[in-house]
């Protein structure tokens, strides 16, 4: 494995990863047992072998599936404490967490049983693994946005605990306009704003278009489709709005990685990030995407560290914790 110290060494900056997609199967098995839910395999590698993902729709049906093991305060902990556990191994220092209340709310279960859970975990995992923290809330694409809207003003008491918002699920027929008021409002509530523009999907011109010049997100996850568009690379770069990309998931639901399309990206002046997006289903956290993207051709250290910078730039932490990520990267 190419640069391998190194990318162990990186402190890992991650803006793209949603907490449910981190649900490994050891821990669906042990939740469904505390929740008496009779799950439709007989071990853990078949839940694996069950991932036979071709398109971001088939990886939602097993994604949503897996979320019913989820119903108490204490399992929205322990799904978020194995995270931090997991990623902070490999270099973790700082998370942007997608969680999606919508997907939870639907099933009957609270926007403060989520959000307590998440929140016990991301207070202890500071502590105890120096790893610090913020939650992004997304909304699901594919219900309406009203929906969304009467999620959004659910989380205004909780507002303190949660920097942005999100869109994500289903892109397909769901153009982000769709969600332009919602997003508005978010706006005004002091929220950050970001969506996701994903990988070869129909529209997505147009779609990134949308987010960055009518809505106007300050991050785009996904989004390397925007090379097919020069004067849209352009507003990117003169508007320092970033991209969070996702090897590995990429594989999973489109033909490549897209590691080239970073390179060139960065190679534009796009401030572009590596995450890992649903790490349990695509088998490859914060560290394992460093290291596929460390073992393309043309790709050096001063690459790998330059990820690790765009990400800094890019997150919402404070600035005190931006600056304390800057001394880490530059002392490694």
């Amino acid at each position: 494995m190419a640069h391998e110290a190194l990318v162990q060494a990186l402190p890992k900056v991650e803006l793209h990863v949603h907490i449910e997609g981190t649900l490994e199967p050891e821990l669906k098995f042990k939740l469904a047992q505390r929740n008496g839910i009779k799950l439709p395999f007989s071990s853990e590698q078949e839940v694996k072998d069950s991932y036979t993902f071709n398109d971001l729709a088939s990886f939602l049906d097993a994604y949503y599936d897996g979320m019913n093991v989820l119903l108490a305060s204490e399992d929205f902990y322990d799904l978020a404490m194995a995270y931090y556990r997991k990623a902070a191994s490999q270099g973790l220092r700082y998370a942007e967490i997608f969680f999606d209340p919508q997907a939870h709310t639907c099933r009957g279960v609270s926007f403060h049983t989520v959000i307590s859970g998440l929140r016990r975990a991301q207070l202890e995992a500071e502590q105890t693994l120096g790893v610090f923290s913020q939650f992004i809330m997304c909304f699901l694409r594919d219900f309406q946005p009203e929906y969304a809207m009467a999620t959004l003003l659910e989380s205004l008491p909780y507002k303190q605990w949660i920097v942005g918002v999100g869109l994500d699920s289903d892109e397909t027929d769901h153009e982000p306009a769709k969600f332009a008021a919602v997003f508005a409002r978010a706006r005004r509530e002091g929220y950050q704003l970001t969506m996701h523009c994903d990988v070869d999907i129909k529209d997505s011109i147009e779609h990134i278009r949308q987010v960055i010049e009518d809505i106007q997100v300050q991050r785009v996850d996904h989004g390397t489709n925007v090379v097919e568009n020069p004067a849209l690379v352009k507003y990117l770069v003169e508007h320092r709005i970033g991209l969070t990309s996702c090897p590995i998931s990429n594989l999973w639901i489109s033909e490549s990685d897209k590691v080239e399309l970073v390179k060139q990206l960065v190679a534009d002046g796009v401030l572009v990030t590596i995450n890992s997006d649903d790490p349990a289903y695509f088998g490859g956290y914060i560290g394992d995407n460093f290291q596929r993207v460390a073992d393309h051709d043309g790709v050096d250290e001063d690459f790998l560290r330059a990820l690790v910078a765009n990400a800094i730039e890019i997150s919402w932490a404070p600035l005190a914790v931006k600056q304390r990520l800057r001394e880490e990267l530059a002392a490694v």
